[in-house]
């Protein structure tokens, strides 16, 4: 049977009633997984009202659990092991597809040994959560290289050195992505070679960075395949911004506050996808399975919104996500 693929978006969820993707109240007030996941429930709901099917859960799921002046946190994953179980299922009964990306914070191949193991501590416990939910192995940890330190090449061994010692549950989990500025296809492929460790193809990141020239087939589709086989392969896409924006900032000479117009960054994501370069990448990858996690900055919106588009100009593509309702309405 043909893998309808899945459209997924990450964390806030923009649309309707504002909802909280985790416990955000501060460390004196007691947060809690288990109050966390109640948000989540409530989010796989509206989520199942839209038939959105991909999420990418709040890396702040577990507040301070890893907080190493705090260790009356760091027992609540297996305080929540029911409340994580049922989640789990739940996730499953509706055929969602979840995911985490840790803060810019968690660098695994930093030079500071104390970063480094904070680092991996933060993955280990992401990857203790998706196991406790009983996920498969498509539940993944999304991570980037990290610094360069003056040399991509040392960055990339560094890397594959910690990934060593992480334990056999937390390199099954984790996913490694190319980045917009440090370290680009070829890095994660190299490094992917001497780990086996699958790597998620980010659109936009290959366009802001790609110091080797590899061609955008190519690398999609080399990384595409570092998946086995049974396992559906993910990558991210995102337009970048292209609006010319007004701001309001404190003149430092002046002291006195100045509109200023302020262009736009290659590496800033746009609010929503542009369809056309959309359903030019997907039809360039046609015969390939895989989902996409939709990193726009107007989240599920963004995802609301390409469906409507994909139906009206690209039915071929949209066909690809099931996206039958939008397909009729246009119809009608």
């Amino acid at each position: 049977m043909k893998h309808v693929s899945r459209l997924g978006f990450p964390v806030k969820v923009v649309g309707g009633l504002k909802m909280q993707s985790h416990d955000a109240r501060r460390w004196r007030s007691g947060p809690h997984l288990r109050v966390s996941l109640e948000y989540l429930n409530e989010i796989f709901t509206n989520l199942e009202e839209k038939g959105i099917n991909m999420y990418r859960m709040s890396s702040d799921l577990a507040p301070y659990v890893t907080h190493p002046d705090m260790p009356q946190f760091h027992s609540m994953i297996k305080d929540s092991s029911r409340e994580l179980r049922e989640t789990g299922a739940r996730a499953r009964s509706l055929g969602l597809r979840l995911s985490f990306h840790p803060s810019q914070y968690v660098v695994l191949n930093s030079k500071d040994e104390a970063l480094a193991a904070k680092s991996m501590w933060d993955v280990e416990t992401q990857a203790e959560i998706l196991d406790s939910m009983e996920l498969g192995p498509e539940a993944v940890i999304v991570i980037h290289v990290g610094g360069v330190y003056g040399d991509r090449h040392s960055g990339c061994e560094r890397w594959v050195r910690i990934f060593e010692r992480l334990s056999k549950g937390a390199q099954s989990r984790l996913v490694l992505e190319n980045d917009d500025l440090r370290y680009g296809p070829a890095d994660v492929l190299w490094v992917h070679e001497r780990t086996g460790v699958r790597l998620i193809f980010d659109h936009q990141h290959f366009w802001c960075f790609n110091p080797e020239g590899v061609g955008l087939e190519e690398a999609a589709r080399a990384m595409l395949h570092t998946w086995p086989s049974g396992t559906v392969p993910k990558i991210h896409f995102s337009s970048p911004r292209t609006e010319l924006r007004e701001i309001e900032r404190r003149n430092r000479k002046t002291g006195k506050s100045e509109t200023v117009l302020v262009e736009p960054l290659a590496t800033q994501h746009a609010d929503f996808v542009n369809p056309f370069e959309f359903a030019t990448f997907m039809r360039s990858v046609a015969d390939l399975e895989f989902d996409v996690m939709l990193e726009s900055k107007s989240k599920d919106v963004s995802l609301l919104r390409l469906r409507r588009d994909l139906a009206r100009f690209a039915p071929d593509v949209a066909e690809r996500f099931g996206i039958a309702e939008e397909l009729q309405a246009n119809a009608a």
